[in-house]
């Protein structure tokens, strides 16, 4: 058996086949692309070049796959028209125009029963708020998708969107799987414009499925014990497991599929972070210090703040600079603040015992992946999948094609040194205050 699986992210796309017990077999097609940042808070993809580049590594991989399993970045929309054309660019989760609107919608409804519904919040990058945002373009839309609904009807001539899909959007009611009926209300939508939720295959082609979920799923991180711990562009701690959607305080909670919860939380900072120091600091990660030694606080949030705040307004911030302040003292503050935020996820998910590493920021980075050991205060276990959300689709479509795939492998084990866990859970302490007296 053979599938092939199609990787769409936010800067690359990637096709690579797989063999019936989940491992790779073949090289790899990959087309790059950048999301341009405005000053305005912009952030978009033009929909038809990102699936010409999708297109272009399918047809790259090759034909003569029993299935096509698609992971796909999470929260994009966009608008078609009658002819199912593209009205707006694509834009993705870090575009923060909306900032304004959701604030709007908090103010009008209660964000604790909307996330309770919607696994969701009312922040700019999950629908409500951008479709608030976007006001008479919906009106004269024809209808309203994600990037992954666009894709899957440029590839087979059909409209659906998964549940995975569809809960990323924060307009999904999670217990009765269907398009929340009051949000739609407040924002005047009517439910045809919206695709219609299933997850049958057009021929050997599946729709797609949120890339978190798939990322989880290829990690071998599957129950509520194990976490996927995720740094690429930005940075995420997630736990898969078979139940019942119960949203907590500060977690989103979205599903893979029927029986399937994905839960944790995610931060806007992380290897692009990572870019950012090197090109502002003009430094390449220098020696790091010795814990906390710098004396700063670093709160990074400078691309905003998604978990667990979630605060449309919350932007990054430095405490304690001097004259003795070096670019490597930054470099390495600005790594812990990271770190910190995503601890700050990990003490919401306490029945977690295990975490693995994944995503190419952090597995490149043997650096940051200590640092997070040493932070959490546990171990953490580097992936040995290089690419989890590609065979998270791919083991996906293999699972609906009846084979059962080898259990993720897994690398080195970083262990914690208990004293540097002291002094980081001091210095989270400081973190806690100073962004509590900036934006609480």
């Amino acid at each position: 058996m053979r599938v092939l699986a199609l990787d769409v992210g936010s800067s690359s796309t990637r096709a690579c086949a797989y063999d019936g017990r989940g491992r790779e077999a073949g090289s790899p097609a990959r087309r790059t692309y950048e999301a341009p940042h405005d000053r305005d808070g912009a952030v978009e993809l033009d929909a038809d070049e990102l699936a010409s580049a999708c297109e272009a590594v399918l047809a790259e991989a090759g034909a003569g796959h029993d299935g096509l399993g698609i992971s796909c970045f999470m929260h994009s929309l966009l608008l078609l028209d009658a002819s199912d054309r593209p009205l707006t660019p694509v834009l993705l989760w870090q575009d923060r125009r909306a900032a304004a609107q959701a604030q709007e919608l908090a103010a009008r409804l209660n964000p604790a029963a909307v996330h309770a519904r919607t696994g969701c919040f009312l922040h700019p990058s999950f629908w409500p708020a951008r479709l608030a945002w976007l006001g008479s373009q919906v009106a004269e839309a024809s209808r309203i998708v994600s990037f992954a609904d666009y894709l899957f009807l440029r590839l087979t001539g059909e409209l659906r969107t998964t549940l995975s899909t569809a809960s990323g959007t924060g307009l999904l009611d999670l217990r009765a799987r269907r398009w929340d009926a009051e949000l739609l209300g407040e924002l005047r939508i009517d439910e045809s414009k919206l695709p219609p939720i299933g997850d049958e295959a057009a021929g050997t082609t599946f729709p797609p499925l949120a890339d978190g979920a798939c990322s989880n799923l290829g990690a071998g991180c599957t129950t509520r014990d194990r976490a996927a711990l995720m740094i690429g562009t930005s940075g995420a701690l997630r736990v898969l497991y078979e139940g019942r959607p119960e949203p907590r305080p500060g977690l989103f909670c979205y599903l893979l599929d029927d029986r399937r919860i994905l839960e944790g939380g995610a931060v806007s900072d992380g290897g692009n972070l990572y870019a950012w120091l090197e090109r502002t600091l003009r430094v390449d990660d220098p020696e790091p210090r010795e814990p906390d030694e710098h004396g700063l606080t670093f709160l990074s949030l400078l691309g905003g703040e998604r978990s667990p705040g979630w605060n449309p307004r919350a932007t990054g911030a430095i405490a304690g600079l001097s004259f003795d302040t070096d670019p490597a003292d930054l470099f390495q503050a600005a790594l812990e603040g990271a770190t910190y935020r995503l601890a700050e996820i990990a003490d919401r998910l306490p029945e977690v015992s295990e975490v693995v590493a994944t995503g190419h920021a952090l597995l490149a980075s043997d650096r940051w992946a200590q640092l997070c050991a040493d932070v959490f205060g546990r171990p953490v276990t580097a992936s040995a999948v290089e690419e989890g959300s590609a065979r998270g689709a791919a083991l996906h479509a293999l699972e609906r094609l009846g084979a059962e795939p080898d259990p993720a492998p897994l690398g080195h084990t970083y262990e914690p040194d208990p004293a540097r866990t002291e002094i980081y859970t001091e210095a989270r302490g400081r973190q806690r205050e100073l962004y509590h007296r900036l934006f609480a």
